[in-house]
């Protein structure tokens, strides 16, 4: 199957797809971490390339509901924010109708002012192994939901000052954008054509 790994700096999807045995690629502005098939560019100039599945991580910043604080600071509407989320949802919205049989969208819980449509399935890294809450959505198109592979029964906060996940630093943002490699592994093997 050939995969693409849309906004994907990491490399982490990717080689779960290769090890699979797919031909997968990850495409984003930054250089790829992790050596491999990857393409330093705008995605959008290679959604028509015969990709059989997509999964897109879209920057999320002015998107998501934890950033929808900034839209009415001091209770007034910023306009330059609201058209930087406005910008996200065109953006977000190409991938997700792209000329592709299988999508996944991956993004956090979306600001209600942006009116995204609604998701097909909430996860969290809990599910997949790894002792850390962060609920994410995924919008599914001819892809089934993805089933838990290892539950963690005691997951600590993204809330918890501190922990690693919320150190900051340069690098924060980039840290939390990663996906979780239980994720990975999981949407790799459960998507997976004949498995």
């Amino acid at each position: 199957m050939k995969v693409l790994i849309a906004c994907e700096f990491s490399g982490i999807v990717r080689e779960a797809f290769k090890k699979r045995g797919h031909d997968a690629w990850s495409c984003d502005l930054l250089p790829t971490e992790i050596p491999g098939q990857h393409i330093q560019d705008d995605v959008l100039k290679h959604l028509d390339e015969g990709w059989d599945l997509m999964i897109a991580h879209p920057p999320c910043t002015y998107l998501s509901n934890a950033g929808a604080r900034f839209l009415y600071p001091k209770g007034e509407l910023n306009d330059s924010r609201l058209q930087l989320g406005l910008n996200a949802k065109v953006f977000f919205t190409k991938l997700l109708n792209a000329k592709i049989d299988k999508v996944c969208i991956e993004n956090p819980v979306p600001s209600k002012a942006f009116g995204l449509p609604q998701y097909t399935q909430t996860i969290q890294p809990y599910y997949f192994g790894h002792a850390i809450q962060k609920k994410t959505c995924l919008w599914l198109k001819n892809l089934p939901g993805l089933v838990p592979t290892k539950l963690i029964e005691k997951p600590q906060s993204t809330k918890i000052s501190g922990n690693w996940f919320n150190k900051g630093g340069k690098y924060r943002q980039r840290n939390r954008a990663k996906t979780f490699q239980g994720v990975a592994n999981a949407m790799a093997a459960q998507w997976s054509e004949g498995e």
